[in-house]
């Protein structure tokens, strides 16, 4: 297999399956984790290795070492595997997405910027969901009729504080997820729920369901429930770990415990909506689902934003801010070639740096 952001949670997670069920790793993608890359090469002596920077690729020893987006782009098309694991972060993602799929290879999505920013030109039959909400859709789904699909959200890092304290807060408390760790940009967008409006759009891409909305629970024990047309809802409930979608991605058929049940004796489950108050940029939910071609807005935006941030020159709220004023100014977008996406992302991120 192929796996790209090999460094990071879900690709470590990928590994993880891979070493326990005997899978074969022919390609190893990472950034700038060098150290744990290396121990990665060792453990599963993939054939192609991608990093960042050309710097760091003569540290790696690998039979082939490439590096850079191109040379992400190069080893999918070098490698003879048939499934790819897409774990890359942000737009970045994009074209890898789209070169597996040209060369008829299956992608195991984790990037949700894919879908969110080019879904009406990526062919859906080829993509499976690893992200444990559409995972939970995947799997309650049976043919019946469907109402409405909800996902759920953990509120992030801010789910308890006033309102006014998190209009001062900080990169660093940002990151302190109350549920688990995962990279900052991810992170940052729990806190924002910009994920949980990436989660939708995926949603609305790989089910066709426009009916669709998102709830807290604080527990991330239940991820997905489906309401069919009879009246009748059902749920997905499973412990927080990413080896059960990617494990279904990776085989297609699981009859071992991946992992620990849930005990509904040790659980107190309660679902609330989401604030806007807490969470501005939902404000946009029901008009992006019905634009959905604003997905490449709202990302690039959010992209910026986020760096603004971390760099220290923006606060918390204005994230949203600025991603809502890049909604209202590139408003109703209607693209039609693929290569309007890139261009749209250009235009959008030249706006936002210069609000």
């Amino acid at each position: 297999m192929i796996v790209l952001g090999s460094t990071g949670s879900i690709g470590t997670n990928t590994l993880s399956i891979a070493e326990e069920f005997g899978l074969d790793v022919e390609v190893l993608v990472a950034g700038s984790n060098i150290e744990l890359l290396k121990k990665q090469i060792e453990r599963f002596g993939p054939k192609i290795v991608t990093v960042a920077k050309k710097e760091d690729a003569e540290l790696i020893d690998a039979p082939v070492v490439l590096w850079g987006e191109e040379g992400i782009i190069e080893a999918i098309k070098m490698a003879k595997s048939s499934i790819v694991v897409n774990a890359l972060v942000g737009f970045l993602g994009l074209r890898p997405t789209l070169t597996s799929i040209e060369l008829g290879k299956e992608v195991a999505l984790a990037n949700k910027e894919s879908l969110v920013v080019a879904g009406k030109f990526i062919d859906r039959t080829k993509i499976t969901p690893i992200d444990s909400e559409h995972f939970g859709l995947w799997y309650l789904l049976n043919g019946k009729k469907v109402s409405k699909m909800v996902i759920t959200a953990s509120g992030g890092a801010f789910r308890d504080w006033e309102v006014e304290r998190i209009k001062r807060a900080t990169f660093k408390e940002a990151l302190n997820h109350p549920n688990w760790s995962m990279g900052y940009k991810i992170t940052i967008d729990s806190a924002t729920m910009v994920n949980k409006l990436f989660e939708l759009l995926e949603a609305y891409w790989l089910f066709g369901c426009k009916n669709l909305d998102a709830l807290i629970e604080r527990n991330s024990i239940v991820h997905a429930l489906i309401q069919f047309a009879d009246g009748s809802t059902t749920l997905h409930a499973s412990r927080a770990d990413m080896r059960l979608p990617i494990a279904w991605a990776l085989l297609k058929r699981v009859e071992k415990e991946i992992v620990e049940p849930v005990d509904f004796t040790d659980i107190s489950l309660r679902f609330s909506p989401i604030d806007q108050k807490r969470y501005p940029i939902w404000k946009i939910k029901e008009e992006l689902l019905a634009h959905p071609d604003m997905g490449v807005v709202v990302n690039a935006a959010n992209e910026v934003a986020i760096e603004e941030f971390k760099e220290g020159r923006i606060g918390f709220f204005d994230i949203p801010k600025k991603i809502i004023q890049a909604f209202e100014r590139f408003k109703k977008q209607d693209i039609k070639r693929l290569e309007d996406v890139f261009e749209i992302d250009k235009e959008v991120r030249e706006y936002v740096k210069g609000i």
